[in-house]
């Protein structure tokens, strides 16, 4: 499956060496890093559509937990189709395209067609039994073919409510839509509005 052996898989992540304090020491030359997360690196293979994520070594339970939660959304086309997982990894497809998050910083629009496609998207993975949460704006993608695809499931088996889908919903129609709103955001000011949110300092957007 994936069409590379998976000695070949192991054989690239055993390149990659974390320390103890999750920073990232050294990777095989074929491979790029993508993306850092609060318990993975993620790589994308050369001369491949696959990427390799490979996760912290006190978070490898995180990497079982993800690895079935994407077994359980096969067939949905919003998800990358996952190719191989192991103790501490999972091979996916690699998607081309911009972050919500990367949109706003870019000056790329969002717009309520993108919204709905994250909503059905939703609302099939609920269908399987998940509660999709922890849901922002770096783990929505819009490809290159302007589709929208979505990433890191690891927490859509949580219990607790998650409200954060909602209130992006909320801020992109109340204040993003509107024609006063700046479509091109400096990164520090949405990093200062997401820190502000998580501590629950934005009245509007408390549960």
């Amino acid at each position: 499956m994936g069409g590379f052996p998976l000695s070949h898989y192991l054989e690239l992540i055993n390149t990659v060496i974390i320390n103890k304090k999750n920073r990232l020491i050294s990777y095989d030359d074929s491979l790029k890093l993508v993306g850092t997360g609060r318990s993975a690196f993620v790589f994308r293979m050369a001369s491949s559509e696959k990427a390799i994520k490979v996760f912290f070594p006190d978070f490898t339970h995180i990497a079982q937990e993800e690895a079935e939660i994407y077994k359980s959304l096969v067939g949905i086309t919003y998800f990358p189709t996952i190719h191989e997982t192991g103790l501490n990894y999972i091979v996916m497809d690699y998607i081309e395209g911009y972050t919500f998050f990367e949109c706003m910083t870019h000056g790329r629009i969002i717009t309520s067609d993108h919204i709905k496609e994250v909503d059905r998207a939703l609302s099939l993975a609920s269908a399987q039994g998940l509660n999709p949460s922890d849901i922002h704006l770096r783990n929505i993608i819009i490809t290159s073919n302007n589709e929208i695809k979505l990433i890191d499931v690891a927490r859509y088996r949580q219990v607790k409510v998650c409200n954060q889908w909602n209130n992006l919903k909320k801020a992109h129609q109340h204040f993003y839509c509107k024609p006063f709103f700046l479509k091109k955001v400096p990164t520090p000011f949405l990093n200062m509005v997401a820190y502000l949110y998580k501590k629950g300092f934005i009245p509007f957007f408390r549960s």
